[in-house]
């Protein structure tokens, strides 16, 4: 009788486990949401392939096959922000709201006739301009006098969007004397150059030092950067640090904020 009874509680915990199994994958998939779409050219109608679709929460990414279809799987619910970008067009930021469990279909166009235009763009004659426009971030005003100098490099916000840079090491990977290394498992670090072996840049974000989070701040929430690939090129007030190994400078909309006087 006892033996009766042992094997008829295995089997009862062995179903309570195998429904569990089956009903966890579907539980799970709640709190998930599939994205899908087509990428053509508005200009054409045509569909684009290996245009790259990135989610720029954890910069995850497809290509679009011949047909310019793309999906994007085991996405968080709630609000995304995409990136999209493809040969011969401007990249193009995508946000979509998802619901868990369920299959979203979002069309994406991009413009190959905007691209033309600024390819085709012509210099027109310089025209002298007397009045300064109006710059309401302190910050950028110093940002704006070290550019004048020469010294260094610089990224304004518009051309950090316009080069469809999807993190801060995208951005300054094809500036004078940076490179980007990755590999060994201690996951990818900005070098420069001229620097010694093995030796990393200053991180100053909105004028603090920050070596731990610099290189990972959110691309979306930088409106300059400042490159120094070497001491020679430090301005004044980030000398005797660590420049050296060169020094980059992020300035983020976060950071504070006041009106010229």
């Amino acid at each position: 009788m006892a033996n009766v009874k042992s094997d008829i509680r295995r089997g009862l915990i062995s179903v309570f486990w195998g429904l569990l199994l089956w009903l966890a994958p579907a539980a799970w998939g709640q709190d998930v949401a599939t994205l899908s779409g087509v990428v053509t050219d508005r200009s054409t109608g045509r569909p684009i392939q290996n245009a790259q679709i990135i989610l720029l929460t954890d910069s995850r990414s497809v290509v679009t096959d011949t047909a310019g279809q793309f999906r994007l799987t085991k996405m968080p619910s709630g609000p995304s922000q995409l990136l999209v970008r493809a040969l011969g067009f401007p990249a193009k930021r995508v946000i979509v709201d998802l619901t868990g469990g369920q299959e979203i279909v979002r069309p994406v166009l991009l413009d190959s006739t905007a691209f033309g235009r600024v390819e085709a763009a012509q210099t027109l004659p310089s025209v002298d301009v007397s009045a300064v426009a109006p710059i309401l971030d302190y910050r950028m005003v110093s940002f704006e006098e070290r550019r004048k100098t020469g010294r260094g490099q610089y990224l304004t916000e518009e051309q950090i969007v316009s080069s469809g840079a999807f993190n801060l090491a995208d951005a300054v990977k094809n500036l004078r004397g940076v490179t980007y290394e990755c590999g060994g498992g201690a996951g990818c670090f900005i070098r420069m150059t001229r620097a010694p072996a093995r030796c990393l840049p200053e991180f100053i974000v909105d004028d603090h030092e920050n070596n731990d989070f610099g290189l990972y701040t959110p691309i979306r929430d930088i409106v300059g950067l400042e490159v120094y690939s070497g001491p020679a090129d430090v301005p004044g007030e980030y000398a005797g640090r660590n420049s050296g190994c060169g020094v980059v400078v992020i300035w983020t909309r976060s950071g504070p904020t006041r009106k010229r006087r």
